[in-house]
């Protein structure tokens, strides 16, 4: 069973940086994609940015230009980089990892608290 590990949350002012990190237990067999998914508080959990094993990767409009996702395949790791983070970026982050190889299987990490608040 692949487990996702998150860290990097924390309580940050606006206009602040945090990285957030999640690694695999195991490096995936075979074409999967990764990513990022938050959940606010009375919202549904959305998709803000995901990698996919070729290296493609897309965001969703509210974090273009603020949020750079990458990933260290030595380390089985992925990041988020969220700069100029905003009090609506506060939230609970989720890791994902989709392995398209194996029927779309999906694994969630634990979830990291974000907050942005003055």
């Amino acid at each position: 069973q692949l487990q996702l590990a998150e860290s990097g949350g924390g309580l940050v002012h606006p206009g602040g940086s945090l990285r957030l990190s999640c690694t695999l237990s195991a490096p995936p067999r075979g074409y999967y994609t990764i990513g990022w998914f938050r959940q606010a508080p009375g919202k549904e959990r959305e998709g803000i940015s995901c990698i996919s094993s070729r290296n493609g990767s897309t965001y969703t409009d509210s974090v273009k230009g603020r949020f750079t996702i990458s990933r260290d395949n030595a380390k089985n790791t992925m990041y988020l980089q969220m700069n100029n983070l905003k009090p609506e970026d506060t939230a609970v982050y989720y890791c994902n990892a989709r392995m398209i190889y194996d029927n779309n299987r999906n694994y969630w990490g634990q979830g990291t608290q974000v907050t942005v608040s003055s």
